[in-house]
């Protein structure tokens, strides 16, 4: 018998999965429930795939769980897709964020990006990804890096991911990058925030820091760097410069009311590519060119509207 007034939000430990899992859970539920899902072989292999005992799938805690199930379960990525399935069948209301590749009928709503091309009865879909980046998350990001303000206008944020079998982001990629932006610091001066991700290459880490160990700002690559201070970043930010691999840093920027510069968007190609020529469509990003030409940018806060349409659909 599902718990009618919890929340669980369930992932496999992957940094977008749980951003968007996440976001979605706590615009809906005010204290939702994590799970992190560490799946067994075979079904870390051929998930959302069933087999029996798929009970046993994700280890005897969630076995346990699943007798107590919550009245709504969100997942996001191709593992917590069974999960949800499975709690579907012991009487959750599920949503599945991303494409599950299966017949989306096995979840009662599957949010899925625009660009992956999903239509159906039960489909909602979003320009980007899910995440929490609001006014109100920006403001409270201010407050905690308030630091920021000192650093000279105007602040370029530079968000770094790495190459994909999607997107060529590679040293030559950061080399026209880095050429484009030292540019912009010579003719208007200002900082440089300079962030990078899990999949950021070393080589790029050390060559962003010795290109700028002169600019003010701050340099992150990892927590040898100190506290990861992209909250604030992106709540401080003027203007943004970001690599053309990471649907979830592109989203996020576009969520400020910054404009956003997108590093050489024609390296994408397939489902990423898409979603950036829409942006480029809707005039929401540019492509980084010798000179920043401003642009008027309205914040692109896709989170809120899914949640409405969940609660809607779902009569929650």
């Amino acid at each position: 018998m599902a718990d009618p007034s919890s929340c669980w939000f369930l992932h496999d430990g992957a940094a977008g999965h749980r951003q968007q899992a996440g976001a979605l859970a706590h615009a809906l539920a005010p204290e939702p429930v994590e799970f992190l899902l560490q799946a067994r072989a075979p079904w870390s292999w051929l998930a959302p795939r069933r087999l029996p005992g798929d009970q046993a799938a994700f280890g005897p805690a969630f076995a346990a769980a699943l007798a107590s199930p919550p009245a709504l379960a969100i997942g996001c990525g191709r593992r917590a897709a069974l999960s949800t399935r499975l709690l579907r069948e012991r009487g959750s209301r599920v949503v599945q964020v991303l494409h599950p590749r299966l017949d989306p009928a096995y979840w009662d709503l599957v949010v899925a990006p625009e660009h992956d091309g999903l239509t159906g009865a039960n489909i909602i879909t979003l320009c980007g990804s899910l995440h929490p980046v609001d006014a109100g998350w920006l403001a409270a990001a201010r407050a905690q890096f308030a630091h920021f303000a000192a650093l000279p206008s105007p602040r370029t944020v530079v968000l770094l991911g790495g190459r994909t079998p999607a997107v060529r982001f590679d040293r030559g990629a950061f080399e026209v990058m880095a050429a484009k932006l030292e540019h912009w610091l010579a003719t208007e001066g200002g900082s440089l925030i300079v962030l990078g991700s899990r999949r950021t290459p070393p080589l790029i880490a050390t060559l962003a820091r010795s290109y700028w160990a002169d600019t003010p700002g701050q340099r992150w690559f990892d927590p040898s760097d100190g506290d990861n201070p992209y909250a604030g970043a992106l709540a401080w930010a003027d203007r943004f410069v970001v690599s053309p691999d990471s649907v979830n840093m592109v989203s996020e920027a576009c969520a400020t009311g910054a404009p956003v510069y997108v590093a050489e968007p024609g390296r994408a190609t397939g489902r990423v590519r898409a979603y950036l020529d829409e942006l480029l469509r809707r005039g929401r990003i540019r492509a980084q060119g010798r000179h920043p030409d401003a642009f008027d940018a309205e914040p692109l806060r896709e989170t809120a509207r899914v949640a409405a349409q969940v609660r809607e659909r779902l009569g929650l």
